[in-house]
């Protein structure tokens, strides 16, 4: 089979790189360019791969052998050296999808049309080079939803020469091709993704995403970047995008935030929705209180374990909230009625499916106070063993649950998210 010598970039997203001994490197996750001032044709200088432990590293097209039957073979030598985006180059899924350009054919008017997909084609002297630009004529807004902007305009495949713009960012540009390439990646790799662009394409991709996408995403990027996303959204949807999010999360966000704009935002949620993020936010940030859950996994004593264990199946739930349900008096909304006791899962599926949650209660564990510093918690959490614990008030009314990845927020380095793949072995 010949190799291929030309092929379009959107196609490449997710492609297997393997070296020559058939072993899988990675997947490929963008293709970078380089855009001169008198080269005719950007150059392809290379591939952004996905390795291995979610690092992003940069593999230049010389070490690309071929692109063939939806595979990238490469020489095998990969820096693994963490991709860092110069300010010379491009990354085409990121930057170039849903650009607007001017398209100037022969024997035709000039229009406006929307890039959709680039195909790169290798040159007799070994080179990449960007060849035919695939875009939809008009320039559909950039609020419209997708299956809209897909039907606004005809498709053509024209000739890198005849498109201008190309290597201009736009004001107003979608992100909606984009979001499809990241269509598999889990919140915490999506939010990577997006931490890696420039702020302006950032703050694109953010609006184009939905509310609960965004909220989990909030959830997993640096202190800078969602204080840059949320203060960067209309009013009404920062808002919404809170009441998405977890109630421990969004109050950390909210206290990143200038008083004026946090307090706004509280005001334009629902009410119910901005009362547990006052509460949380009127505890110390290190303490129980302030690392505490409004929302764990809440039920009644007469409740049946074949009800406990259909709550906890919620996909929604994370896997630390799942693991313990908190027994109590109704309310079963929290500050709930008396805390009676906790269930954890292994015990769920050891007992008759139609007994009560009430007659399996572990009663031991002694609750913490919202005032328990950080400490205190790691403590309980290491003799117990425990993934989840409750945070009652001095009547014995549940106000939440801290559980083990709000305790990893709170004790591994302020820079953790940006530096997740650089731990190093020390001893």
């Amino acid at each position: 089979m010949n190799p291929v010598t030309r092929v379009f970039v959107a196609r490449l997203a997710g492609l297997s790189v393997f070296d020559p001994l058939g072993d899988q490197v990675g997947r490929v996750r963008d293709v970078v360019v380089s855009f001169g001032r008198t080269r005719r044709r950007p150059r392809v200088i290379g591939l952004v791969v996905e390795v291995p432990g979610r690092r992003r590293v940069f593999v230049p097209m010389t070490r690309v052998t071929s692109i063939d039957a939806g595979q990238v073979i490469t020489t095998g030598l990969v820096n693994m050296r963490r991709f860092e985006q110069r300010s010379t180059e491009t990354l085409v899924l990121a930057q170039l999808l849903d650009r607007e350009v001017r398209v100037r054919e022969p024997d035709e008017e000039p229009y406006t049309a929307t890039v959709e997909d680039v195909a790169i084609e290798l040159e007799r002297s070994r080179d990449w080079v960007i060849s035919k630009v695939f875009c939809r004529k008009g320039t559909p807004p950039a609020h419209a939803l997708p299956r809209l902007r897909r039907r606004r305009g005809e498709t053509v495949l024209v000739d890198i020469s005849d498109v201008s713009g190309l290597h201009v960012e736009t004001a107003g540009q979608g992100a909606d091709l984009l979001l499809e390439t990241y269509d598999e990646l889990k919140p915490a790799d999506l939010a990577e993704a997006i931490h890696d662009l420039t702020p302006k394409r950032r703050g694109e991709v953010a609006r184009a995403l939905d509310d609960e996408k965004l909220a989990d995403v909030l959830e997993e990027l640096p202190e800078d970047d969602r204080v840059e996303i949320v203060t960067g959204l209309d009013t009404d949807r920062a808002a919404d995008v809170l009441e998405a999010m977890q109630p421990d999360d969004a109050a950390d966000l909210l206290s990143e935030l200038p008083s004026h704009k946090a307090e706004l935002l509280l005001q334009r949620m629902e009410p119910d929705e901005a009362a547990p993020l006052r509460r949380l936010l009127s505890y110390d940030e290190e303490s129980a209180g302030g690392m505490m859950t409004t929302e764990p996994v809440i039920m009644a004593p007469e409740s049946t374990i074949a009800e406990a264990l259909a709550l906890v199946r919620r996909e929604e739930l994370s896997p630390s909230l799942a693991a313990t349900v908190f027994v109590c008096r109704p309310p079963l909304e929290t500050p709930t009625g008396k805390l009676l006791g906790i269930v954890h899962i292994q015990r769920l599926l050891r007992e008759p499916p139609h007994s009560a949650v009430g007659a399996v209660l572990d009663k031991d564990l002694e609750p913490l106070t919202p005032t328990a510093p950080l400490g205190i918690v790691t403590r309980m959490m290491a003799t117990y063993n425990l993934v989840a614990v409750p945070v009652v008030d001095e009547e014995g009314r549940l106000l939440g649950a801290v559980t083990v990845d709000d305790v990893l927020d709170h004790i591994l380095p302020e820079d953790w998210r940006e530096e997740r793949h650089e731990v190093t072995d020390e001893h």
